[in-house]
């Protein structure tokens, strides 16, 4: 089975003192992860709506002008 390095959770979080840092750091690449995440779907989201909109409008039959 795998030791740990550090001995508790404590010193995991404190991590010799520089475990500011290092959990602000994870904690900004998860906030830009989540934010490109949620970003994209909605931006897919929007394209395919437009997408069915141009196919929608594609297939109706063009009314002859009188």
């Amino acid at each position: 089975m795998p030791q740990m390095h550090f001995g508790s959770l404590g010193e995991l979080w404190h991590m010799a003192g520089h475990g500011a840092y290092v959990w602000s750091a994870y904690a900004i690449v998860l906030v830009v992860v989540v934010s490109l995440t949620i970003d994209s779907r909605a931006r897919s989201g929007r394209v395919l709506r437009r997408v069915r909109q141009r196919i929608d409008s594609a297939q109706k039959p063009e009314t002859p002008e009188i």
